[in-house]
C-alpha cells in the first residue's frame, strides 16, 4: 500500500477506515466488525461531521451511509473530491444504503465510489468489498515456494504447474475487458484460477481472487476499482512467474 502525502508513514498493513452513518445500530456493528478484522476504525454520524474528519484525518477507506443527515454520501464524497488539500482527499469511498437498486447502484458508481454495500451486510462480504478495493496486506507474498512445493510435490512440478498458471493468465488477461460485463463467467474463473494458484504457491493472487469472487457474488456487479486492483496484482503475478521460470 502506498503511502500518502497527507501524513506521515504508518507501519506495513495499518489501514483506517472512516464508518459514516446516522444510525448508531449500523455504527456499533460497523466498528466491531472491521475492528475485529484489524482495521481502525472511526465514527460520524452524519455528513457534516464525515467531511470534516475526512478534510483533517488521513483515511484509507470511507463507508458512507447515503441518507445521512445534512449530506448524504454522494455530497461529502463531492465535495471531498473537490478539496485537494483534504487529507482523504484520495481515499477509497464505498457508499452504503438498505436498498440497492441498479439504478442506485450504477449511479453511485458513476459518481466515483468504488462499491456499493447493501445493509444489513454479512461481515464476510464487507471483508471481501474492502479488500477487492483496497487490496492484500503488503506482507502477502506474490510467490511462495514453500507452499508451492508442499501442494506440487516437487520443484520439476511446482515449475511446470507455474508455466500453466502463466498461459492461463496471459490468457485471463485479455479477457478481462470482457469479463467486466459477464459477473457470472468472471467468478467462473476466479475459481478456477484460485485452484491453480493454491497448486503452485501463488499465494498472493489466490487470495485477491478469492475476495473479488466473493465481491462479485455478492454484487453481481464487478466494480471498476476491484478490478483494477485484481489485474495488479495478475501482472505482478506474471512478472514474478518469468523471474521465477
Amino acid at each position: 500500500m502506498s503511502q500518502d502525502p497527507h501524513g506521515p508513514p504508518r507501519p506495513s498493513g495499518e489501514r483506517h477506515l472512516l464508518v459514516a452513518d446516522d444510525d448508531p445500530s449500523t455504527r456499533q456493528f460497523l466498528a466491531g466488525a472491521l475492528a475485529a478484522q484489524g482495521y481502525i476504525v472511526a465514527l460520524a454520524q452524519d455528513g457534516i461531521e464525515a467531511l470534516a474528519m475526512a478534510r483533517s484525518q488521513r483515511f484509507d477507506a470511507l463507508l458512507l451511509d447515503c441518507r445521512m443527515p445534512r449530506a448524504g454520501a454522494v455530497e461529502v464524497l463531492k465535495a471531498l473530491r473537490a478539496d485537494p488539500a483534504a487529507a482523504s482527499n484520495a481515499a477509497t469511498a464505498l457508499a452504503t444504503s438498505a436498498e440497492v437498486p441498479a439504478p442506485l447502484r450504477a449511479s453511485l458508481l458513476s459518481a466515483g465510489f468504488a462499491g456499493v454495500i447493501e445493509k444489513p451486510c454479512r461481515v464476510a462480504s464487507l471483508v471481501d468489498a474492502l479488500a477487492a478495493t483496497l487490496g492484500l496486506d503488503d506482507g502477502t507474498r506474490i510467490l511462495d515456494d514453500a507452499a508451492g512445493l508442499t501442494a506440487a510435490g516437487d520443484p520439476h512440478t511446482m515449475q511446470a504447474l507455474r508455466q500453466l498458471l502463466r498461459a492461463e493468465l496471459v490468457d485471463l488477461s485479455g479477457a478481462l475487458g470482457r469479463l467486466i460485463d459477464d459477473p457470472t463467467e468472471l467468478v467462473d474463473r476466479l475459481h478456477r484460477l484460485r485452484s491453480a494458484c493454491g497448486f503452485c504457491g501463488a499465494v498472493r493472487l489466490g487470495a485477491q481472487a478469492k475476495v473479488l469472487q466473493g465481491h462479485v457474488r455478492e454484487t453481481r456487479t464487478v466494480v471498476p476499482d476491484a478490478l483494477a486492483r485484481f489485474r495488479a496484482e495478475l501482472d505482478a503475478t506474471l512478472a514474478a512467474l518469468s523471474v521465477a521460470s
